[in-house]
């Protein structure tokens, strides 16, 4: 199950203890549950285009409800506990009524300009149930590693459970300043507002087994990438408005959102203010808006919309930190060419409300540097020192041909099969994967994160900032231009870069471009990368594809370029694409994950030296997907940004010093000889 136990669909209304106390109240009380809706817009598949605009806005209502009865609920704990009935009446039973009208709205809009939507009446509805949190909860912050899947049946045991976070203030806003009795009850150095996360949302990355998996590649496969660096939101571009599931209303994600690319996106930006904005991307040419929520150490501190709406108001509390690195890669489809992607095309990729909706549409892929191929859904993963922790979304790759958006913005869009394949007549189009990368300590589990803070990401409030929320948002505002070269670099196999406005003109994908590192090094040994070039799957340091531990040799500082790449076919982390200077720490090759070597799966210090990047012709033949080029993939050419100190191979110093050693040592001999020769001439004379 994902989410640590609280996708059990459990109505908590359920039982009533003898003393009158219902089980709804013991688990309410312990800040142990959440309110779980219908999903009413993704039932809406055809909304008239005349009825978009207010049925987006009733949609966002809906929203605004939940998160409202959400809030509420967290601040009614001792009402709750005096009375069991007061939420399901004070509570759900208010939302229910206003989720009908709101649903019926829907209905009407709708009805003026065509079909009246059926079968709606039943969203109305939402139920309390268990957060599966309640066992992570104890009254002096220690949260453990108990995990919420087995804490369900301990309700009859919580009874006393969060008394010491009675004073918390029920009519304080949600996640702002609720005392250190709130942050003893939940744990960590503040949190967000009692919802989370806890201990059992994060799991280590080295318990877990490699489990990424990519489609071989055809004879007609599109094999190129294309990348485009935007930067790392190093401004500050935030807000918590969706235009797309939104547009017109402000706080429509009731989360905040980093923003890269097009520096103009909020509720109310037109198609005109996207097309005319400025860009964050190093070729102006893509004015595309790439954003996803932001992630925040749990550590107390006061973040500039702690006070505001989507921020601490709705328990997104604590620093927002800033990525490390933010790679950009369109990749190819296994089994054809691609086709352009047309202008304004939006695509939504993951779920936001994949909590309590399920995971149907949740795409969460969570990992560390040197781990990538183990991939992690509903679980924040622990990294081992050195390791950084990485977020990656592999957005949909299908297109239906005609719409640049949809209803419930999913079905004008698809993923690929499993071979590859878009079915339903969809057309392939360049598969955006983005890469996020973040220098978070692993927080400290037992004593729920005071020592080193929890982080998570942002989410509606009801969500409880569960990991398989987590999603990523793309607004097509590439110049038709740019985008003609994109497709024309995939499909011709090439690996290209938006900033160098062209490819490496080696066809068959077998180049490297500027600033990578020319082979594989120890901790990304030839065959990785799971047998072919997908940028997600990253080479990530598990070239062996089992995750096995290596120890890496030091050698000579590199002089290699910060978020160079040492895999061959490694689009993901192109040099190109990290736009911070390397840290004056770092004396490290870099690593094919994030510009740094994190080792593979052993615990290595980010300023340790690093593997040699050297590699045989004969290595370099046995690396990358065997498919790509019908065979072995040829070595790349060592550019001049990743050449490291000279090695004492041969054709080097070491030959060149065998071939001095005989000179010198007849040089001395005549030296000798001569002196010699002297003393006895000086004695007959």
């Amino acid at each position: 199950m994902l989410g640590g136990g609280g996708l059990v669909a459990a109505n908590v209304y359920a039982t009533a203890s003898e003393s009158g106390q219902t089980q709804a109240g013991q688990v309410l009380a312990s800040g142990a549950a959440t309110i779980d809706c219908p999903d009413v817009g993704s039932q809406l598949t055809a909304v008239p285009d005349e009825a978009k605009a207010e049925v987006d806005k009733e949609l966002a209502l809906l929203d605004k409800q939940i998160a409202e009865a959400y809030q509420r609920l967290q601040q009614s704990t001792q009402a709750i506990q005096q009375d069991g009935a007061f939420a399901e009446n004070s509570i759900m039973n208010p939302l229910k009524e206003k989720r009908a009208a709101t649903i019926e709205r829907i209905a009407i809009a709708v009805d003026r300009v065509g079909d009246r939507p059926q079968g709606l009446e039943p969203f109305a509805a939402c139920i309390l149930r268990a957060s599966g949190n309640q066992g992570e909860q104890g009254g002096d912050g220690q949260n453990g590693d108990q995990g919420g899947e087995d804490q369900q049946q301990d309700g009859d045991n919580q009874d006393n459970q969060g008394q010491d976070g009675q004073n918390q203030g029920e009519g304080q806003d949600n996640g702002q300043g609720q005392g250190d009795e709130q942050g003893d009850q939940q744990g960590g150095n503040g949190g967000q507002g009692g919802n989370g996360p806890v201990a059992a949302d994060f799991v280590d990355i080295k318990s877990v087994q490699p489990n990424v998996q990519s489609a071989r590649k055809q004879g007609n496969a599109s094999r190129g990438t294309f990348s485009t660096a935007c930067g790392v939101n190093a401004n500050g571009l935030f807000n918590s408005d969706n235009v797309i599931v939104a547009p017109g209303v402000t706080n429509g994600a009731h989360h905040f959102h980093d923003y890269v690319g097009n520096q103009d996106n909020n509720a109310f930006a037109s198609d005109q203010d996207l097309a005319n904005g400025d860009t964050s991307c190093e070729n102006k040419g893509d004015k595309s808006s790439y954003f996803w929520p932001v992630i925040r150490l749990q550590n107390g501190a006061e973040e500039q919309d702690a006070g505001s709406p989507g921020g601490g108001i709705e328990g997104n509390a604590g620093e927002i930190v800033t990525p490390k690195q933010v790679t950009m890669t369109f990749v190819g489809n296994p089994q054809s060419k691609v086709t352009e992607m047309p202008k304004l095309l939006r695509i939504i990729t993951g779920d936001a409300k994949a909590f309590v909706n399920g995971n149907a549409n949740a795409n969460a892929s969570w990992s560390c540097t040197g781990f990538e191929d183990r991939q992690l859904k509903d679980k924040y993963p622990l990294c081992p020192q050195g390791s950084d922790v990485v977020r990656t979304f592999k957005f949909q790759s299908c297109w239906d041909g005609n719409n640049i958006d949809s209803a419930n913005h999913r079905t004008h869009v698809a993923f690929a099969d499993a071979n590859g394949v878009c079915g339903n007549g969809f057309k392939a189009i360049p598969q955006l994967v983005q890469r996020i990368v973040y220098d978070i300590d692993a927080p400290s589990l037992n004593d729920g994160g005071r020592t080193t803070p929890l982080f998570a990401v942002d989410s509606f409030p009801e969500q409880l900032h569960k990991p398989v929320t987590d999603h990523g948002d793309f607004i097509n505002v590439f110049d038709e231009d740019l985008m003609g070269e994109m497709v024309d670099c995939i499909n011709g196999g090439r690996k290209c870069d938006a900033a160098d406005g062209a490819g490496d003109g080696d066809g068959g994908g077998a180049g490297e471009e500027p600033g990578n590192s020319p082979s594989p090094t120890p901790e990304n040994p030839p065959g990785g990368n799971n047998g072919d070039d997908d940028p997600a799957d990253n080479g990530n340091g598990n070239g062996n594809g089992n995750g096995g531990e290596n120890t890496p040799s030091p050698t000579p500082t590199a002089t290699a370029s910060s978020g160079g790449n040492n895999q061959d076919e490694e689009p993901a982390d192109n040099g190109a694409e990290n736009t911070e200077k390397p840290s004056t720490d770092s004396t490290q090759a870099p690593d094919p994950a994030d510009g740094e070597d994190k080792g593979n799966g052993e615990t290595v210090p980010k300023a340790e030296t690093s593997p040699s990047a050297v590699q045989s012709d004969e290595a370099a033949a046995t690396g990358g997907d065997d498919n790509d080029l019908g065979g072995a993939v040829p070595g790349p050419e060592p550019s001049s940004a990743s050449v490291l100190e000279p090695q004492a191979t041969s054709g080097g110093l070491a030959d060149t010093g065998t071939q001095l050693w005989p000179a010198a040592a007849g040089a001395l001999l005549l030296l000798a000889g001569f002196v010699l020769l002297r003393r006895i001439n000086s004695r007959q004379t």
